[in-house]
């Protein structure tokens, strides 16, 4: 088994690890393989073959072998965590819509998480970037880790993003939740345009550091100026975060953390893994 803290997420006893077969995918094997040791889960190791009408014409055999080459890859993965002491079982999709095949086999498979990597050049590239990300996000009957291909989550500093709606409030929740079972440090965040939003954000981000101090969590509460996808990503690269965490939006909520082209601003250029929480 891995060593480390306890099991960083409670009631995670089934993990749909999302891979796409390429390098990009390496971070978010490695966490899933982690988490699964730490909180005795089981893995469902899954891979999305997007079909291509070229195909028809060209035959069946370039297909053949993109599922050769998925089921080494699958089977790969599959050994490395039977390496832990894991139970992992291999699943390969064909699909036209990647992100659908994702949210599908989650919630078929009744798992606790998705673990996905962040980009990609085939399958999953289109599902882990821009509109479709945040299509999965908001989708996905669970939460949803993103992990860069060289990130580690250590459970040092947690970046939790707030703005008081139920959504970031489940967020806040959830990191402080990780942070007492991890002895982990939490920067409460919460972004404002402008001077006339500064009680409004001092507001959420101290409400926030509070509760986490009640826990017994060392906490801050910042408040930075600016978009709010890009000091989050400021703050998480200039204060050494390992985990950002942060609530799903869907269509009618707030779109300024995790809607169309902020999802590709926050997951797609953030060094760290990104939790995404469901209220």
């Amino acid at each position: 088994m891995i060593n480390g803290p306890a099991c960083p997420v409670t009631n995670l006893e089934k993990i749909l690890l999302a891979t796409d077969g390429t390098i990009h995918s390496e971070g978010a094997i490695r966490e899933a393989i982690k988490f699964a040791s730490k909180c005795s889960s089981r893995i469902y190791a899954c891979m999305t073959l997007e079909t291509n009408p070229e195909y028809e014409s060209i035959g069946s055999s370039a297909l053949q072998k993109e599922e050769i080459d998925a089921n080494k890859h699958l089977e790969s993965i599959k050994t490395r965590a039977e390496k832990e002491g894991l139970t992992c079982e291999t699943i390969l999709h064909e699909s036209m819509n990647a992100s659908q095949a994702i949210v599908e086999e989650a919630t078929k498979k009744k798992v606790d998480i998705i673990v996905i990597g962040r980009r990609g050049y085939k399958g999953m590239a289109k599902a882990l970037m821009g509109e479709v990300a945040a299509t999965v996000i908001t989708h996905a009957p669970c939460k949803v880790l993103v992990v860069p291909k060289a990130a580690q989550i250590e459970y040092k500093n947690i970046l939790v993003a707030t703005d008081g709606l139920p959504q970031a409030n489940a967020a806040v929740a959830e990191a402080i939740s990780i942070a007492k079972r991890c002895g982990s440090h939490v920067i409460a965040l919460s972004a404002m345009r402008d001077e006339s939003e500064r009680a409004e954000a001092t507001k959420y981000a101290s409400e926030a550091a509070e509760l986490a101090k009640k826990e017994g969590v060392s906490a801050e509460a910042v408040t930075p100026s600016g978009r709010s996808f890009n000091v989050i990503v400021e703050t998480a690269g200039g204060r050494s975060v390992d985990l950002i965490v942060m609530g799903a939006y869907g269509k009618t909520g707030v779109k300024k953390l995790l809607m169309g082209s902020a999802t590709e601003k926050v997951i797609g250029s953030a060094g760290c893994a990104v939790l995404v929480v469901k209220a």
